[in-house]
């Protein structure tokens, strides 16, 4: 009787302790992949990256924020560009008179006293040429008087017993800046070189050129005679629009029908990245002069310059910065928008 009582006392002990063993191991959680290294060994974790699955966001290290600006830069927003920052040129130009022209809009970018009435020297052959191009056929002939035989170089020496072409004293003015050449073909439109002079500001005038006045078709100086930087780049920038003249501007040698090679005096053509066609002038009272239109892939620009010493090297200078300076404000204005804005030692007109 006392063994069969013990028996069924030990196996209700039994299972007592079953039941309570399977209520413990139900209350002790599953040791995860941390808990499970051994002791001072790191535990090999996955890779994770700002934010894990759990919503619990990583700020990195004590101290440094390197991973939240990280997490912000990574969220969507574009990356700013730092901006252009433009040099500053004055002091490396030489120039009297500057004037750089956005070529489509007209607009200013950069400018040092260009309302300035300073003598053009042969610049102002840009108006000598245009106006024979328009006047003239490539093969009218055209005779030479004394006085145009006469003027003083720059020069082809033209023979006043013969008759040339048209189109070859127009190459002469354009590209060798042919002072014979250019009175030759003023005396054949107007019949006078003041007369032609009188056209010449006139047409300055049509294209929006007020301050310029002309007295010579050949920009040797004289007195009253006067243009200012920026209506040599206005003249010259109407002046590219028309087919003929740009097509000439931009050779830089060519074969007249009389055996006479002319070069072109321009060396921005072979010089300066994007020259499209340009005039090159000097006197002594002018000093260096030049008007010239460059195209790159932010767009096109004039450049015009009075009163340098050192012309080519300011008009690398400041073709370089013309372009900096569309290239600023295309990225002001996300993309190329005509714009007012002008950097400039520019005085109010």
């Amino acid at each position: 009787m006392n063994s069969c009582l013990q028996r069924r006392t030990f196996s209700i002990l039994i299972f007592l302790l079953l039941c309570a063993s399977g209520v413990l191991a139900a209350q002790i959680p599953v040791l995860d992949l941390t808990a499970k290294h051994l002791p001072g060994q790191q535990p090999e974790m996955a890779s994770v990256d700002y934010v894990v699955e759990s919503g619990w966001m990583d700020l990195g290290e004590y101290g440094k924020i390197s991973v939240v600006k990280k997490r912000v830069a990574s969220a969507g927003h574009p990356a700013r560009r730092p901006p252009l920052r433009l040099p500053k040129i004055g002091k490396w130009i030489s120039s009297r008179s500057i004037m750089i022209m956005d070529a489509e809009t007209g607009n200013t970018l950069f400018a040092r006293a260009p309302d300035s009435p300073r003598q053009p020297a042969s610049t102002i052959k840009v108006l000598t040429g245009m106006i024979a191009i328009k006047s003239l056929k490539n093969g009218d002939r055209v005779n030479v008087s004394r006085h145009a035989a006469r003027m003083p170089r720059s020069k082809i020496y033209l023979d006043i017993k013969k008759q040339y072409k048209a189109d070859d004293l127009i190459n002469a003015v354009l590209l060798a800046s042919a002072n014979d050449a250019s009175v030759a073909l003023a005396e054949k439109i107007a019949g006078s070189e003041q007369n032609f002079a009188h056209m010449m500001t006139l047409r300055a005038k049509l294209w929006g050129a007020t301050k310029t006045i002309c007295r010579t078709a050949t920009g040797l100086t004289a007195k009253g005679q006067h243009s200012t930087a920026r209506d040599l780049a206005t003249i010259f920038r109407h002046a590219m629009r028309d087919g003929e003249f740009a097509r000439r501007m931009r050779q830089i040698k060519i074969t007249t029908s009389f055996g006479r090679t002319l070069r072109n005096h321009n060396r921005a053509l072979w010089r300066v990245k994007g020259a499209k066609g340009g005039k090159t002038g000097y006197t002594l009272a002018a000093r260096q002069t030049y008007v010239g239109k460059f195209s790159r892939k932010e767009g096109s620009i004039i450049v015009a310059i009075m009163g340098s010493e050192t012309m080519w090297s300011d008009i690398k200078k400041l073709v370089e910065y013309g372009f900096l300076r569309k290239r600023q404000i295309a990225r002001l204005h996300g993309g190329n928008k005509p714009t007012q804005l002008a950097r400039a030692d520019e005085r109010p007109r």
